[in-house]
């Protein structure tokens, strides 16, 4: 691996070298610089794009040429006459200035090429065909090669080190701007442009008095001709599995249409080799769009979320069956009123195996506190865990949004989901007795709407209402079956005597109640949450003049939740027993409701001066909380006042600072509050408390971001801290493995520090980058009411390297190192993470595409070193670029690993797991382009 990474690296290197540097000054007729004039250089011999470039503040410009060459250099600045001159390049570089004059009448010179990267106002405009070699499918081969845009490991895209939100096409929100669902499935040959719109504003009534600068969305321009037609992909295939009675299949129809006045999206996907479009999770985290009113409240209120919290990793599965249809449209019966909304259904089975090893640390005492001494947890622990997951989900939507004029706009959402989620475990432990099983399901369904109006009075005064209101209701429940010999009860645990130990689950099964005497423990659950939720506000924007204006909001959030569950065991006999537990004062089951309240009034001053925005502001707070649980009623009201700053520097457009201050309250959701207990599984036990408190978070935080059109050059760089005051902390037991927590409001804070950076730069048709990341957080932990300090530092570093030539094959070079120093108490580990990787692709002969990724992954938690490699590559053909035809062979898993590993570490231990993958699939696929 090492020599092929060194060898990649001199014919990276062996490139620039083949190229001399052109550099010079574009200026005006009197002298003076032109900035963001366009600077373009067409290779004479075979007429294609060779290098390009924007001016500076002082017209400067530098662009690569290969040597001893010919090529016509084309300059153009709105409103200058364009020119266009011929220059020879020998093996020395070049310096030439340019001046440009006014241009009277049409321009005479035709620019043979467009600019592959213009600026108009916030907006940057890629053209897409500028940075296409012919190996591109989808639109995310696109985004990865323009500079200054990013795909993170989550799938998302990044713009300046802010995370895009919202992705449209032509102007339309693409499944309400889903940003994984577009590049995924959006043809890259149906794509003309890419605009940037930084700054964006959601609603065109607020944008000059809200600070926009971190939102970003993406507007995808189509060619011409793709209007008014069905465009996109049909793709089937299929392969043989290693299991002989399992033959592999795929099939991904895509289709799109759009015309000026309505758009259709179809998005299909049946596959049984793990390529998913959307996982579970993304399913789960969809949110259509939707956004909090009270997101800058400072009250932040935390309803878990439905479902089940285990839906495993696609790439963490030995067998993923999938499948997915979704629906996409818009509709503008009018130029007031635009309709739009989606369908979505997902289906996925999964099939699991990991194998772990626990070790528990060695906890002491708080050194401030008498008595310090350490504690022993529980033995470690050995386990092998296989699993079936089975997943369907069903999510629709539909919004309209109504503006007769440019100073009224009414905007109605309605999303729907419901689902069925059930999870299957197979547990064999080296300390509880004999397998245990694990099964948990889901149903649960949500209804969320959105209203929001947005009102101009005049042109100092503008009224915007938001509300939404939550309507949601589940149902988990659970069951575990575990072995249990009835004959040894009662003999404890004694290595030296010659009674047979009791079973691990013996003294917790006695704490809840249930009937030992029985040659198994069938443990059961069943729980109810519902949840009725109204976040509503009014702001009123008052504009005192062009530099300043005047906020005020006041704003309200009102929640109801009830929880109901209920603790039973079915008997070798088949009856049914309610048991009484012996331990948390023999409350087993809940019957809980829990009212929240918070009625507030904010006020916010923005203050432009110069290259500095200030905006301070305050909220005041009156909350209120109720829970009634088990015939009592416990009540906590009280008034808070939140204070907000931030400061922005402008120090160019594309280049600013920003300093962010702001204390927030956090509330917990009913399950926190519910004195009965909850099986969160068989070894992990809760009981909540009543009289649970406001956890209170002071967040700090500076921001700089750049990006220079003259270089290509972006930075982004964050430092944040974070103190919780008050934090929800719990309060752990043990028994064996078996763990039993409940909550209170730690008196001791917990504390973070982050620092990520990023920086990326191109020199011609190389593009280097850097991402790293620090991270410290100070954390409270509390075993057998015994207090530990839990610090965790991981710093990761990831350089790359990559090509984008048109003609020539490309490479990415990548190295991801990370570190964890981890003190648990009287422990400490470290584990350490180097992956190099390489990815190769070539579009050659006009009709063929290679391409190829390989990953070498090393862990090491300073006892021992172990790795695994990953490598998929894939082969297509088509007869020219326009071809209707494609055929692909494609491998996945090629070096066929079973398994990989992974070293990590939670509050009171560290482990390494294995975790099972998928085996070699080779798939042979058939692709037909509309």
């Amino acid at each position: 691996m090492k020599n092929v990474f060194i060898l990649l690296c001199l014919i990276v290197a062996s490139s620039s070298f083949a190229q001399i540097k052109m550099q010079g000054f574009v200026r005006d007729s009197i002298g003076g610089p032109l900035e963001l004039a366009n600077v373009i250089a067409i290779n004479k011999e075979s007429n294609t794009l060779e290098s390009y470039a924007i001016t500076d503040t002082k017209g400067k410009y530098v662009i690569s040429l290969g040597k001893n060459g010919a090529y016509t250099i084309q300059i153009s600045y709105i409103g200058l006459k364009s020119i266009n001159e011929v220059v020879e390049t020998k093996e020395v570089d070049i310096t030439k200035d340019f001046k440009m004059v006014s241009d009277n009448a049409l321009d005479a010179v035709e620019l043979t090429y467009e600019m592959p990267v213009t600026i108009k106002g916030d907006t940057l405009i890629y053209n897409a065909d500028s940075f296409k070699n012919g190996s591109e499918r989808k639109l995310e081969d696109i985004l990865e090669k323009l500079p200054g845009v990013e795909i993170n490991e989550n799938g998302q895209i990044e713009v300046e080190g802010n995370v895009v939100n919202k992705l449209m096409v032509n102007g339309k929100d693409f499944f309400d701007g889903d940003t994984k669902l577009a590049t995924k499935n959006i043809p890259s040959n149906a794509v003309d442009k890419v605009q940037v719109l930084r700054n964006y504003a959601e609603v065109g009534q607020l944008s000059g008095v809200q600070n926009n600068q971190n939102n970003v969305a993406i507007n995808i321009k189509l060619k011409e001709g793709k209007e008014n037609f069905w465009f996109g992909d049909v793709t089937a295939g299929g392969g043989q599995a290693p299991s002989p009675n399992n033959e592999l299949y795929l099939a991904q129809p895509k289709l799109f249409y759009y015309s000026p006045k309505y758009s259709v999206n179809l998005i299909g996907d049946m596959n049984n080799i793990g390529e998913v479009v959307l996982t579970n999770r993304d399913i789960r985290n969809f949110g259509g769009g939707f956004r909090r009113p009270s997101a800058n409240s400072g009250t932040n209120i935390n309803l878990a979320s439905p479902g089940l919290g285990g839906l495993t990793n696609i790439a963490n599965a030995q067998e993923v069956v999938t499948k997915l249809g979704a629906a996409n449209f818009s509709y503008a019966p009018s130029k007031a009123l635009d309709l739009s909304g989606f369908l979505v259904y997902n289906s996925s089975r999964i099939r699991t195996r990991e194998d772990r090893f626990i070790d528990y640390a060695e906890i002491a005492d708080d050194p401030n506190t008498p008595n310090d001494e350490s504690l022993s947890l529980p033995p470690d622990e050995e386990t092998e865990q296989r699993g079936r997951e089975a997943t369907d989900q069903f999510l629709a939507k539909l919004s309209a949004a109504y503006k007769p004029n440019v100073n009224n706009q009414l905007d109605y959402d309605l999303l729907g989901r419901i689902s069925s989620e059930q999870e299957q475990q197979s547990l064999l432990s080296s300390v509880v007795d004999g397998i245990t099983q694990e099964s948990n399901e889901v149903k649960p369904y949500s209804l969320n709407q959105n209203l929001n109006y947005y009102y101009t009075l005049n042109e100092n005064n503008i009224f915007a209402l938001e509300a939404q209101h939550l309507l949601r209701d589940e149902d988990p429940f659970y069951n575990a079956l575990l072995a249990n010999n009835p004959d040894n009860n009662d003999n404890g645990f004694n290595p030296d005597d010659d009674l047979v130990d009791e079973d691990a689950f013996d003294a917790t099964a006695e704490g809840l109640g249930l009937d030992r005497d029985q040659f198994g423990y069938n443990l059961n659950q069943e729980r109810r949450i519902q949840t009725n939720q109204l976040d509503a506000k009014l702001d009123y924007y008052n504009i005192l003049n062009t530099k300043s204006n005047i906020n005020l909001t006041f704003g309200t959030i009102i929640s109801n939740q009830r929880f109901n569950s209920n603790i039973f065991q079915f008997l070798d006999n088949e009856s049914l027993l309610n048991p009484t537990p012996t331990i948390n004062g023999g409350l087993d089951s809940n019957d809980t409701e829990y009212n929240f309240s918070d009625i507030y009034l904010g006020a916010r001053y923005r203050l432009k001066s110069g290259k500095f925005t200030f905006t301070p502001g305050l909220s005041f707070h009156a909350y209120g909380n109720k829970n009634t649980q088990f015939g009592e009623t416990f009540e906590d009201n009280f008034f808070r006042v939140l204070p907000e700053f931030e400061t922005l520097i402008q120090f160019k457009k594309s280049e600013s600072l920003t300093f962010r201050y702001n204390v927030q309250n956090n509330f917990t959701d009913v399950a926190s509050l519910a004195e009965g207990i909850v099986l969160n599984s068989f070894n992990n036990i809760q009981f909540g408390n009543a009289e649970l408190q406001n956890a209170l978070s002071h967040n700090l935080s500076l921001s700089y971001r750049s990006f220079n059109l003259f270089n290509y050059t972006n930075v982004f760089a964050r430092l944040s801290y974070n103190k919780n005051i008050d934090q929800i902390r719990p309060l752990t037991e043990f028994e064996s493995v078996i763990r039993t927590s409940t909550f209170f409001n730690s008196q001791f804070a917990d504390e973070s520090v982050s620092a990520i950076g990023f920086i990326q730069r191109t020199f011609g048709k190389i593009r280097a980058s850097l991402r790293t990341s620090l991270n410290y957080s100070l954390n409270n932990q509390f075993i057998q009411e015994r207090r530990a300090i839990n610090e965790n530092f991981t710093q990761s570093y990831r350089p790359e390297i990559r090509t984008n030539f048109r003609e020539a094959p490309n490479v990415r070079l990548r190295y991801s190192y990370t570190q964890s120093d981890i003190e648990q108490g009287t422990n400490t580990n470290r584990f350490v993470t180097h992956a190099p990787s390489v990815s190769f692709d070539a579009y050659i002969w006009d009709a063929v595409t290679f391409e190829t990724d390989f990953t070498f992954s090393e862990q090491d938690n300073g006892v021992v070193k172990e790795s695994f490699k990953t490598w998929d590559a894939s082969l297509r053909y088509r007869k020219g670029r326009d071809a209707k035809w494609e055929y692909s062979l494609r491998a996945s898993n090629l070096l066929n690993i079973a398994s990989n590993i992974n070293n990590n570490a939670g509050n009171i231990s560290v482990s390494s797991q294995e975790t099972f993958v998928q085996p070699r699939f080779v798939t042979f696929r058939l692709t037909y382009t509309l």
